[in-house]
């Protein structure tokens, strides 16, 4: 099982993309990869804007308790090095959420809403 996890290939997320993009208005898109949740997310978000997280709203699958337990990593450091489940994120208008939710899951994927944008600093906030 840890052998599958950590090899497993790169999803490749363009069909689903163009499809979104050809929908809805896309104010921004992380794949997220090294740098994890907390460096990714910031790059594509203006300044005097920032994100807040809820890690709640996701599955994190069991090989990132697992390495966060054994290698005795804070919180903080899993959501800057890995993408803790995340593979990307997209940012779109609160009145097309629901527009772009349908799209892609047309497309085969499994969206979830696992934050929002504000006003803020730039940076990334993840809650819970």
């Amino acid at each position: 099982m840890l052998y599958d996890a950590l090899l497993a290939p790169t999803r490749i997320y363009v069909k689903s993309l163009l499809a979104l993009s050809k929908a809805v208005s896309v104010h921004g898109i992380a794949h997220i990869t090294g740098g994890g949740l907390t460096e990714n997310i910031p790059r594509v978000v203006p300044h005097g804007l920032e994100v807040m997280l809820s890690a709640q709203t996701w599955t994190r699958p069991a090989v990132f308790d697992w390495l966060q337990k054994a290698g005795n990593i804070a919180p903080a450091e899993m959501y800057r090095t890995f993408n803790c489940g995340i593979g990307m994120t997209i940012c779109v208008a609160a009145e097309h959420t629901d527009k772009a939710m349908a799209v892609l899951k047309e497309q085969g994927e499994k969206p979830v809403i696992i934050g929002e944008v504000r006003r803020g600093d730039g940076g990334c906030v993840i809650r819970g």
